[in-house]
């Protein structure tokens, strides 16, 4: 009974990496807790990271024409600071401590654009030095935590992006960070052969995933898209600083 659940968690947070790289968002995230129900979450990031690094592929492929140059100019160096930044201190930093911080800026943000007033903000431009500063943010969560994406999207959700646009540069950009992710992640061993089997299974629902995914974001009015993206920013961001708390 108790392989039956674990495989039924298992391909769930399979089918969530998959939906998230396909552009839905933020399920992603939902993966390594949903495993840490059952394996330690150590465990989990590193069964998830190949499969998260497969489904990039599918995702690389869906956006391939749907994301903003100048955003990803400004990003992919500072999230490769922010994950070297994550494995030079991953002994130093306590998790707990990021995760909370992660948790209290997304819930903030995600509030703000909940309760103020007016039906819709100005676009702003993409930045340098705030991109610079939330890449890095981002990177280094996303290596210490597995919870970039709410930094990210403190960036680029004023931005004013298209729906296909916006999840096709978080695509790219976070199928960047997987990438670079696998060295110091094998390096501290959190890489594992013995998963091997295990993992080649679970990539078959998260790649069938990615492609449902882009048909739902096809599918959402523009509107109801950004609404699910803040909505669901907050309600990960207090699971996260709940996490941290506990």
């Amino acid at each position: 009974m108790e392989d039956v659940i674990f495989w039924l968690i298992a391909g769930l947070a399979a089918v969530l990496v998959g939906m998230g790289k396909g552009g839905v968002p933020v399920v992603a995230m939902l993966s390594v807790p949903l495993m840490s129900l059952y394996i330690s979450p150590v465990m989990a990031a590193g069964l998830l990271l190949p499969i998260y690094i497969v489904s990039d592929v599918f995702g690389l492929y869906a956006y391939r024409h749907a994301f903003d140059r100048r955003v990803l100019a400004i990003m992919l160096p500072a999230t490769t600071l922010g994950v070297g930044l994550g494995w030079a201190t991953a002994h130093l930093v306590p998790e707990a401590l990021v995760t909370g911080i992660v948790g209290a800026i997304g819930a903030a943000f995600a509030l703000n654009l909940l309760l103020r007033r007016r039906a819709a903000a100005t676009p702003r431009p993409a930045r340098v030095a705030p991109g610079l500063f939330w890449g890095a943010l981002t990177g280094f969560t996303s290596f210490v935590s597995h919870a970039g994406a709410p930094p990210y999207q403190v960036y680029t959700m004023p931005l004013g992006m298209r729906k296909e646009v916006f999840a096709g540069t978080s695509t790219i950009l976070f199928a960047y960070v997987n990438a670079i992710k696998l060295v110091p992640y094998w390096a501290l061993g959190q890489l594992s052969l013995s998963n091997l089997k295990l993992t080649l299974i679970l990539m078959i629902p998260a790649s069938l995933a990615v492609f449902a995914g882009v048909r739902l974001v096809k599918l959402l009015p523009e509107k109801l898209f950004f609404q699910l993206v803040t909505w669901a920013l907050l309600v990960l961001s207090v699971k996260l600083v709940w996490q941290a708390v506990a």
